[in-house]
């Protein structure tokens, strides 16, 4: 199971919020190029960078950092990339800057069909974001809630073609209270694409509950405050995560 660590980009800079909320954004470094450098020395396999900017203008608004990261980590380290990304072009830019996965969130909610021809123009590298707080998606930087229901949403996507979704517990994001086992696990059960866990990972028994699961479809998860403020050991981490001891 992979370990993606996360790099949360705001006005060019490192950061994590809590819950969403870009008050709360705690900046943790000024070069993202060599953050990742950092995770990629550390074990890392893939990487998960996210225009928290872009993801509340519409569009990104972090291309610059986005392009220090891909620049300084090995290509065969994928980047997958979400945070207001809106239209093919944008798509398109990514990558061919080198970016090997790209999220849709906000915007296969509110426009299905965008989704659609994303997978159609881009197979195998459209991903979907589905953030959610007790089932319900939430859209637009996780500022407004709506009535769909996760997993009936992320089947219709499934069908579409996306590669994966990423469901983000919002109320456990940026808090550091352990990973929706219940929630991640009741959607990849009812799904056949893979599904990488995010909101909440904590310590090692989070990694290990997860990895409990592993087999009902959950390819990975991603970490972030805990790694940066030294709870979690991402080496280490990474180890449990393959297996070993």
């Amino acid at each position: 199971m992979l370990l993606i660590p996360a790099i949360d980009l705001k006005d060019g800079r490192c950061v994590r919020l809590e819950q969403g909320e870009m008050s709360t954004a705690t900046v943790f470094s000024d070069n993202p190029g060599k953050t990742a450098e950092h995770w990629a020395s550390q074990g890392a396999r893939r990487i998960h960078v996210v225009d928290l900017n872009g993801a509340f203008a519409g569009k990104p608004r972090n291309a610059s950092a986005v392009k220090a990261i891909i620049e300084a980590v090995d290509p065969e380290i994928p980047i997958q990339v979400g945070g207001g990304i809106r239209d093919l072009d944008t798509i398109e830019r990514y990558l061919d800057d080198g970016v090997a996965y790209v999220i849709i969130g906000t915007a296969a909610v509110k426009n299905p069909g965008f989704l659609h021809e994303a997978c159609d123009a881009f197979p195998g590298h459209i991903m979907v974001g589905l953030d959610a707080r007790d089932g319900k998606v939430a859209t637009d930087g996780w500022s407004k809630l709506t009535g769909h229901d996760v997993v009936d949403l992320a089947k219709r996507f499934q069908d579409y073609g996306v590669e994966a979704v990423i469901h983000t517990d919002i109320g456990r994001d940026g808090m550091l209270q352990g990973v929706n086992i219940e929630a991640t696990v009741k959607l990849a059960q009812a799904l056949t694409i893979p599904v990488i866990a995010s909101g909440g990972l904590t310590g090692l028994d989070d990694v290990r509950r997860l990895r409990e699961v592993e087999a009902e479809g959950i390819t990975g998860a991603i970490t972030g405050r805990a790694i940066y403020e030294g709870r979690l050991d991402f080496a280490a981490a990474q180890k449990l995560a393959d297996g070993e001891s």
